[in-house]
Parts: structure tokens; sequence; C-alpha cells
């Protein structure tokens, strides 16, 4: 099974995806923008693929089980990315809410030059339903693209 983090705009300080699973659009994606030099929280995923893991350490975890204590298995971390640790996909709706990890939402709006998720709450408990599901039965890698030209 894999996931596919497709970006498709760039904001000011926002990079707008789509995200799909066995080629189906299941929600957007945001992250930081790129940079040729990373600043910790504050750059986007390089592109590549990636396995998919559960981290169970940690303050987000443990607020994440309080929100969702039937759904929550631990936090769905994108592993071994260079130079990056503790990537993870959760709810959040601008860039100053990444610190580096991918956000989902249902829909965007553009405004003042950047990128805002909308409905990421519902958007985050549909896919993390989806992945928690893959993964109990195997290996899911995530493939995050460049920004199309």
């Amino acid at each position: 099974m894999h996931l596919k983090v497709i970006r498709i705009e760039q904001g000011k300080n926002s990079t707008l995806s789509e995200i799909y699973l066995n080629n189906l659009l299941i929600c957007y994606g945001l992250e930081d923008i790129p940079r040729t030099k990373k600043i910790p929280g504050s750059t986007c995923i390089p592109a590549g693929r990636y396995k998919l893991g559960f981290n169970r350490d940690g303050g987000m975890n443990g607020n994440y089980y309080d929100h969702f204590p039937k759904l929550h298995k631990g936090m769905i971390e994108i592993m071994a990315i260079p130079g990056f640790n503790y990537v993870y996909v959760h709810i959040g709706n601008t860039h100053k809410e990444t610190a580096g990890c991918l956000l989902v939402g249902m829909g965007y709006i553009s405004e003042k030059g950047d990128y805002r998720l909308t409905q990421s709450v519902t958007a985050y408990k549909k896919l993390y339903a989806l992945l928690v599901e893959l993964m109990m039965k195997g290996e899911v890698f995530v493939e995050v693209t460049q920004l199309r030209e």
C-alpha cells in the first residue's frame, strides 16, 4: 500500500499538497516551504520515499490519545528522513503549526499569499484510520514529491 504526498502549490511560507492512498485522493496536506539549508521546525520534508511507523512516546502522543482514545495507536511518524526527527502526520491548519511535520485537511483556502487547511480533525481521523489498518498488516511507505513545475 502506498501513500503519496504530491505537492501542488507554494505559498510564501507554506507548501500545499494532495494526499493519495492507492491513487485515491484522501485529503490535502500542508508543510513548511523547501529550503536549501534546513531550519529546524520550518522546513518541509525532502522529496523521497520513507517508511511510516508508530511513535508512542512524548507529549503529542499523550494528547492525541486523550482526544481520540478509541482511534489512537501512536503518532504516525515519517521515519528515517535525513536530518529530521519526529516528523508526524497530524492536525493543524497553518504553516505555524507544522513544526516540520505534515498537516492534513479536507480542504484549503488561500489567504495573504499562504495556504490554510480546513476540517483538519476530519481529515486526520479519516487518514489515520486507513493508515493504521494498513500498518497493522505490514509495511507502509509514503512518497513525497517535489513541487510540480
